[in-house]
């Protein structure tokens, strides 16, 4: 038996609560792991508070992330006693994910544990922050040098832009930061934000092309946010998209496209290969701050994930959340 989170959808409606949980009732995998942390992204804010279907699978076991150690495994690259980190997959959607003491996942979802992050600062990272390092490499990727100008990060305080802001500002980028919470300008400035604007500035609905001003955007808040910072990107800028905090639309033209060569870079963490996720990784543990990481975070025990969930989703988190298992 195990102590899990379980969701659960039925005529008598929607509940999350821990429970004891058999072994015999995980789902088909080839490795059997113990999750010591997980985390809560925004995808899992939806999940635990039923705000958006992003559950297909009912009952389900939350925890798109997780890290911690292997038990059993009949997979060729996973021994026991070997830490893991893992992201994405479905996981916490259509299988049962790591907010619980076991999961039993697929060996090729997994990756090695960089030497240089326990478990608890990998699930800091999480999805979102590993997110972050993928939007890094996609500007790194078009040719974006520190030199080129002001590079934008939308939802700063949230968990994608404090990790964007804190690898961008320490690899030499000046970084301004847009962020709904003014009171947050000194944690984004500690960060390594050169500069923060309020979100309103971008929030409603803009003309087609705006003053260039970004050499570079990540955007984690879609809707107009991401239409506007594309008007105001510089000739021969790139965008990388990878959130819908303010919506999935995306009410803009293609001016920005044709008339300024601006390039929208779209951002998945959830499918992409073993190998940029390898990348990914091997980067944050390079050009991530274990310090300005540790000030991002809250901890909260397994038991405490739906009401900070619930904060999550009200826009009341800072950073990372990280639930202790």
């Amino acid at each position: 038996m195990f102590k899990a989170l379980l969701l659960e959808k039925d005529d008598a409606g929607f509940r999350a609560g821990l429970t004891m949980l058999d072994e015999s009732r995980l789902p088909a995998g080839d490795v059997l792991v113990q999750p010591a942390y997980s985390t809560l992204n925004y995808k899992d804010g939806l999940a635990l508070t039923n705000k958006s279907p992003v559950v297909r699978l009912w009952p389900m076991v939350p925890g798109i992330d997780g890290a911690g150690t292997v038990l059993e495994s009949s997979h060729p690259n996973w021994q026991p006693g070997d830490a893991f980190i893992h992201n994405g997959w479905g996981v916490g959607e259509t299988h049962w994910g790591c907010l619980a003491e076991r999961a039993r996942l697929k060996g090729d979802w997994l990756v090695k544990l960089p030497a240089a992050f326990t478990p608890r600062q990998a699930m800091a990272i999480g999805t979102a922050g590993y997110t972050a390092m993928l939007c890094v490499l996609a500007l790194e990727q078009h040719g974006l040098q520190p030199d080129a100008g002001e590079v934008l990060v939308t939802g700063a305080t949230g968990g994608v832009g404090s990790v964007a802001v804190a690898v961008l500002a320490r690899l030499g980028f000046r970084v301004i930061a847009a962020t709904g919470k003014t009171a947050e300008a000194s944690y984004l400035q500690r960060l390594g934000a050169a500069g923060v604007i309020d979100r309103a500035e971008l929030a409603a609905p803009g003309k087609p092309l705006q003053k260039e001003r970004w050499a570079a955007v990540v955007d984690a808040v879609g809707s107009h946010t991401l239409a506007n910072a594309l008007a105001q990107t510089r000739y021969g800028g790139v965008v990388a998209a990878c959130g819908l905090a303010q919506g999935h639309d995306l009410p803009g033209t293609v001016m920005p496209f044709i008339l300024r060569g601006v390039t929208l870079a779209g951002i998945d963490s959830v499918m992409a290969p073993r190998a940029r996720r390898e990348t990914a990784w091997a980067r944050l543990a390079r050009d991530l701050d274990p310090a300005l990481l540790e000030s991002m975070v809250e901890e909260v025990p397994l038991e405490g994930a739906v009401a900070a969930a619930q904060r999550l989703m009200a826009g009341q988190v800072r950073g990372r959340i990280v639930v202790k298992i």
